[in-house]
């Protein structure tokens, strides 16, 4: 771990040599890039200097008890040394941490996707619920919330939904959200009070730059229609709404939430482009699924990462086997205790196979 952590401070020293270039100044990509790396190699260096002393003082304190007579000094000097001990645990682990292999997906946005599975109307409705809990959730991180596209149903839920959040580490957070979540309740149209099961889906993707993915405008076949929608002025009269097929994957996306061609187009380029960026990242991590389709799975009943039992007021992450009775406050947007498990495990689980 020594030799690494030294190579990390030769890195740093680099890095900010680099970003003092003036042709660094003058390549808007190579400053975000080179910026966001020195900030990363930034606090590993903080934490090692740290770390080095601390190793110092306990040093301090071991000869202070190896030397000394007085029986109160050598008391005082033992409680210094466990707290060092301690405090020296903490900061290995955090450097551990610090050293697993970083994705290039730390500190993108998140672009979510929320469709409704199985379940007809309710399912629709839970899809709604399930993003308004997202929504709730972004505000109390005062992160950024932007529509991307929506379908709605008749009945105040949604078949799909779109969305991007922007805000610091958004993607991190939010990507073990992706999956099918299912909902038991009775739903308001049952008149027998029966509980019945129906599910969402949601996948969660890292924002694209242009500098992470580019597309090819001879691998895209474009379509224009007429938007659809519940009537108005400008419905069915200008043709804005856009469909973008990548021909190389097969991958479709369609906008017509904006009221302009190139609204949508730029906004169907976006989600495209995020599409394809998860796709490439998936293909080289060998513990996830090479397609988006194996990330959020059918939408069947029998498939879940997440329970939402309202007559319990329970819910259940299957993956990890935790269970909140705190169902109002977690649909209201407090989703802290399940994402912090979440990536509490995640962690240890890479810390297991890093052999640090």
């Amino acid at each position: 771990m020594e030799d690494r952590l030294k190579e990390i401070a030769d890195r740093h020293k680099e890095v900010e040599r680099l970003m003092s270039l003036p042709e660094t100044a003058a390549d808007p990509n190579a400053i975000r890039r080179l910026g966001r790396e020195y900030s990363q190699l930034q606090h590993v260096v903080e934490l090692w200097n740290t770390m080095k002393r601390v190793q110092v003082d306990l040093e301090g304190a071991e000869e202070l008890i190896a030397d000394e007579d007085d029986a109160e000094v050598i008391e005082m000097a033992n409680l210094e040394s466990e707290e060092l001990k301690a405090k020296l645990e903490i900061l290995n682990g955090d450097i551990k941490l610090e050293l697993l292999p970083k994705d290039e997906t730390e500190h993108a946005d998140a672009v979510v996707e929320i469709r409704a599975g199985a379940g007809g109307d309710e399912a629709g409705l839970f899809a709604a619920e399930i993003f308004r809990m997202y929504q709730r959730y972004a505000e109390s991180r005062k992160w950024k919330l932007k529509m991307l596209s929506e379908n709605a149903t008749g009945v105040g839920g949604i078949k799909e939904v779109t969305f991007e959040i922007a805000g610091e580490r958004a993607y991190q957070r939010l990507h073990l959200e992706s999956g099918v979540h299912r909902v038991q309740r009775i739903p308001a149209t049952e008149s027998q009070g029966r509980i019945h099961t129906s599910t969402a889906t949601v996948a969660v993707l890292p924002k694209a730059e242009e500098v992470d993915v580019e597309i090819s405008e001879n691998d895209l076949k474009i379509d224009v229609f007429h938007s659809g929608g519940a009537g108005g002025q400008n419905v069915n009269k200008v043709a804005t709404a856009i469909r973008i097929t990548h021909e190389p994957t097969g991958l479709v996306v369609q906008c017509q939430n904006e009221r302009s061609q190139l609204q949508n187009k730029l906004q169907a380029m976006e989600i495209l482009r995020s599409r394809l960026w998860d796709l490439e990242l998936r293909k080289r991590q060998e513990e996830e699924s090479a397609n988006r389709k194996a990330q959020v799975g059918t939408g069947d009943r029998s498939e879940k990462i997440r329970t939402y039992n309202f007559p319990q007021s329970r819910i259940t992450d299957h993956r990890i086997g935790y269970t909140s009775h705190q169902m109002q406050t977690v649909m209201g947007g407090e989703l802290d205790e399940f994402i912090d498990a979440l990536l509490q495990e995640e962690q240890a689980r890479k810390l297991a196979n890093s052999h640090l």
